[in-house]
């Protein structure tokens, strides 16, 4: 007989027993489930509006505005008769029916990603102050000659500040703030949502620039806002960033100055659904307000656009999107050479120039892809096609003498309020700038950096934009602000003052970065200024449009518009930008930055002055040689002649 304890014991062993027998048994099944999840979450199931089925009709959206709730999460559907009416968010309420989740890697949003392919360096963000003497290109992405923003001390929240204002949300404004000071105010403004609509929406009363639409709702911090602000039926009083951090927005006192949505009860239909105009295809007009260019010629009134024709192939019919193209991963063809490596759209082998008008032996004929003319280029040397880019004789303005000041929507915030229109207002960007890149010459627009630096064994690296700033308070505090948004000039002896001051706050030397030299300090009143420096060599961007047709090309007229002793193309002067004052402005040849010697582009230019002369030459030699061969090819046929007569 066993006795009760014992029982007992033995009964729980075999329990125990049985128990870690069914656990290792069912471990791998658990496991697989486990991973089977984790992976279903992380890869997103497609939604509704994920993939077409093939019509080309628009759908309606006529759809619920869904807000997001305290926690960043998917909240109520917006109603009028709510206690609190909130922003609309395009996170939730066209993530409903598209995956957000892979549109935020598409181009225009992955930027802060470390893995994204950064491609051809293109268009920077370009931060400049006007009595700093400083203007620096920057990107997220790994583009030679550019700065990260944490280079210079710049958070996302402060880049999305200021330049939201032209960004379609997304990327650094969905960053979630580390920076202490950052975290209550980002509570109350809210992430910067990618804003569908800044592209998709179809309605003239989409107010992206507007004194009240989203670029001025970006200034004032109101992220969480921005997009329904833009929409035709919303419209935003009240200010975040004027707001303490201990402000709630979801529990608001019901100041005016409180960030705050008023919608037109008219959008809303008997269920509380709003019809949104959604076009698949962006509009070019919701292209250009991002990506429009002005180049100031040397001739008044010249600089309107109405004085300039539009590209060649938006007059012809076509859209922005029709080569610029893209699924619901927003990987958007940029249409550059070589960019099949640097994409996964299939679209990027048949949208670049020599696709459309040169197509070369597919299975299926792709020749004049949208109307596209097949060009002859009749006479025209191979070296040519094998040297230059179709954009160096068909895009951008026709060089003149010396380069011009260009103005873009993103540099120069053009389509916002209060914009500076004068020509030389900062930052100043030049063009046509012809240089060569990996092999070929392409037009160029081109920005010299100008920034206070610190140098350390050889290596300069930029200053903090807010330590310059409280260093240089006072060395600057006296200059006068030219109205033009220009440059104020400084002085040799204020740049040494400036390093000196600066001297005081960095533990290594204070260097400054401007118009191709930096600037060492010698003593408290003088500079030394290493010319043609790597660390200030220009950023230069290739540029695509505006397209012009055959008949408006280089050379179109004669080889002399590229090939003479004072050709634009090789020649002309290009301004060597700077903050720093100087008697005789300082300019280089274009030769300059191609891979070329400039006595060799001359030479070979000049020979075009000689060269109608050495075709009448050429072509007078050829007559009298023939003339020379017919009498001699005569004699000798007469003397055959005469040989046969005299066996016969």
């Amino acid at each position: 007989m066993i006795p009760p304890g014992d029982a007992c014991k033995k009964g729980i062993e075999i329990a125990l027993r049985r128990e870690l027998i069914l656990a290792l048994v069912l471990l791998p099944v658990l496991s697989l489930a486990m991973v089977t999840a984790q992976e279903a979450e992380e890869a997103p199931a497609g939604k509704l509006g994920d993939m077409g089925d093939g019509s080309r009709a628009h759908p309606v959206h006529r759809i619920p505005l869904i807000a997001e709730n305290e926690d960043g999460e998917r909240g109520e559907q917006v109603t009028l008769d709510a206690d609190l009416v909130l922003p609309f968010s395009t996170k939730w309420t066209c993530g409903e029916c598209h995956s957000y989740d892979i549109i935020k890697h598409g181009w225009h949003f992955n930027a802060i990603e470390p893995n994204a392919p950064a491609g051809r360096p293109g268009e920077p963000w370009v931060y400049f102050g006007q009595r700093l003497g400083i203007q620096m290109p920057l990107s997220y992405r790994d583009w030679p000659g550019t700065l990260k923003p944490a280079d210079v001390g710049m958070t996302d929240f402060r880049f999305t500040q200021i330049f939201g204002r032209h960004m379609p949300g997304g990327g650094p404004g969905e960053t979630k703030a580390t920076d202490m000071d950052e975290i209550g105010r980002q509570y109350v403004s809210g992430l910067l949502e990618i804003n569908c609509l800044a592209c998709h929406n179809g309605h003239h009363g989409q107010d992206q620039g507007g004194v009240n639409g989203y670029a001025v709702q970006v200034s004032k911090q109101n992220y969480r806002w921005a997009a329904a602000a833009s929409c035709e039926f919303a419209a935003v009083k009240g200010s975040a960033a004027a707001m303490s951090e201990a402000f709630d927005p979801f529990m608001p006192e019901g100041d005016d100055n409180e960030p705050h949505v008023i919608y037109d009860e008219g959008a809303f239909d008997a269920d509380g659904h709003v019809l949104f105009d959604i076009v698949r295809e962006s509009p070019n007009a919701r292209c250009y307000y991002c990506h429009s260019d002005v180049f100031y010629t040397s001739e008044e009134g010249h600089d309107e656009k109405w004085t300039h024709e539009e590209d060649v192939h938006l007059k012809a019919g076509l859209t922005c999107v029709d080569c610029h193209r893209n699924g619901i991963d927003h990987d958007i063809v940029r249409g550059y050479p070589g960019e099949v490596a640097d994409s996964n759209n299939p679209m990027v082998a048949t949208t670049t120039c020599n696709s459309c008008h040169l197509p070369e032996g597919p299975d299926v004929p792709e020749a004049g892809r949208l109307g596209a003319p097949v060009p002859k280029h009749v006479g025209l040397p191979t070296v040519h096609f094998e040297r230059m880019s179709c954009t160096a004789c068909h895009s951008g303005p026709w060089p003149g003498e010396k380069t011009v000041w260009a103005k873009t929507s993103r540099a120069h915030r053009l389509g916002t309020p209060s914009v500076n229109k004068a020509p030389e207002t900062l930052p100043h960007i030049v063009a046509p700038v012809f240089a060569e890149k990996d092999g070929k010459i392409l037009p160029h627009k081109m920005i010299w950096p100008a920034y206070w630096a610190t140098e350390t064994e050889g290596e300069i690296s930029p200053i903090a934009i807010d330590v310059a700033e409280k260093a240089l308070e006072d060395v600057f505090k006296d200059l006068e602000m030219p109205e033009t948004g220009d440059w104020p000039g400084i002085t040799d002896a204020q740049v040494a003052q400036a390093l000196t001051a600066l001297k005081d706050v960095v533990d290594s030397n204070a260097v400054y970065v401007a118009g191709g030299s930096v600037y060492r300090l010698v003593d408290a009143n003088n500079v030394s200024a290493e010319a043609d420096h790597p660390a200030a060599e220009p950023y230069m961007w290739p540029i695509a449009h505006t397209v012009r047709p055959a008949a408006q090309s280089l050379g179109i007229r004669y080889c002399t518009d590229c090939h003479a002793s004072d050709s634009p193309l090789f020649f002309a002067s290009v301004t060597v930008d700077s903050p720093v004052a100087s008697e005789t402005p300082v300019v280089k040849e274009m030769v300059a930055f191609q891979e070329i010697s400039p006595f060799y582009a001359w030479a070979f230019s000049a020979s075009f002055v000689f060269r109608p002369f050495f075709k009448v030459v050429a072509l007078g030699a050829t007559a009298i040689l023939g003339v020379v061969l017919l009498l001699y090819g005569l004699r000798a046929l007469g003397a055959v002649a005469k040989v046969l007569a005299e066996d016969e």
